[in-house]
């Protein structure tokens, strides 16, 4: 890790004595509030290393397939933690963690994005290229379809809603399809003048050899394993304590945490002016918890003792229904004022104050 700067050296000692705190702390039975406390701030500093290993490795396989990857993975401790979630059977927290996910990204991030934006903007408006978010918007249109229409069938007495395990997953098979025909031709088509494209988001030079780069990354995702059976583990008896909901943990906390990373990129990108790209980090997270992550977790939870569906509760529903809107028409033109940014992040202010109360 030579070739790591002094801080982040630094960084990833704190990682590493966090998650022993937090193993600690759950093999040692510690009270339920450390032991939740520890395992979030863990597993916020997993998704860090996470983040760093995937950068460090686009110098060793492309810029184009690390695009990828980086997505992929930079979702993996709230992969985890759904996965570890369903096996408890915390479904609630499973399905909240995702919608929290979306909403925290789509909303509260963005929202700050284009409010540091816009104020780095001289005319106080900050511009961007139109058609990644545009994009996003269409793969979170038909999720939100999807999931919409289930709703409509379990709550009109169709019959239709006798069937939702079946639906869901034909729709997460359909989602995930969607998405492959976005992803191949988005990845290797010839970007237009200013469009962020994966070639632009890359291009430092290589600090961390392949090999220590794939160390880095298998002890982080390894580490996030653990750290989301921990979290998972504590999270009831912290949250009896703590007089917080389940839903406020999965969509306010996991989500947070989950994608701590990308919060504090995309909103520092566009700070120092970088608009085109501090969109592309929020909204290429957003399409792909969308249309990959979501589903792909339906089809996982087939060999799970509790299976996750499309059918959320009509609150969940409907904000992501009115979220997926807000987005649309913030950022389909390209360009957002700082008051738009906080109306987003208002948005989301109030979701997460309802779910408190869930």
């Amino acid at each position: 890790m030579a070739g790591l700067s002094k801080l982040e050296r630094l960084l990833l000692a704190a990682v590493a004595v966090t998650v022993a705190l937090a193993g600690a702390a759950n093999y040692g039975a510690w009270a339920a509030v450390p032991r939740f406390a520890l395992a979030t701030v863990a597993l916020a500093g997993l998704a860090w290393a996470v983040a760093l290993g995937t950068e460090q490795l686009g110098e060793h396989i492309g810029a184009a397939a690390t695009g990828v990857l980086q997505a992929t993975l930079g979702n993996l401790p709230e992969l985890l933690v759904v996965i570890f979630a369903l096996k408890a059977g915390e479904l609630v927290v499973a399905q909240t963690a995702l919608v929290g996910s979306l909403l925290a990204n789509a909303l509260l991030v963005l929202g700050l994005a284009i409010v540091a934006g816009a104020r780095r903007a001289p005319d106080g408006v900050m511009r961007f290229s139109s058609r990644l978010p545009n994009d996003a918007t269409t793969l979170l249109l038909v999720t939100v379809f999807l999931i919409v229409l289930i709703g409509l069938a379990l709550s009109s007495g169709s019959a239709a809603g006798a069937h939702v395990d079946t639906i869901s997953v034909v729709g997460a098979c359909c989602l995930l399809g969607v998405y492959g025909t976005w992803l191949v031709p988005y990845l290797s088509a010839k970007s237009p003048a200013g469009e962020p494209r994966a070639e632009q988001v890359r291009g430092g030079p290589t600090r961390l050899s392949l090999r220590a780069t794939v160390t880095l990354l298998t002890v982080a995702a390894i580490g996030a394993g653990f750290v989301s059976e921990w979290f998972v583990s504590a999270l009831h008896p912290a949250i009896a304590i703590l007089h917080i909901s389940t839903a406020f943990a999965g969509l306010v906390i996991v989500a947070i945490a989950g994608n701590a990373v990308e919060n504090v990129v995309s909103i520092s990108l566009a700070a120092r002016g970088k608009s085109d790209l501090a969109i592309a980090v929020v909204k290429s997270s957003v399409a792909q918890t969308a249309a990959f992550l979501f589903p792909a977790l339906v089809l996982i939870s087939l060999v799970l003792p509790t299976q996750l569906t499309f059918a959320l509760q009509p609150i969940y529903i409907g904000a992501l229904g009115l979220m997926t809107i807000a987005v649309w028409q913030v950022t389909a033109d390209g360009e957002a004022a700082a008051f738009e940014g906080w109306a987003l992040a208002a948005i989301y202010v109030i979701v997460a104050v309802v779910a408190a109360y869930q």
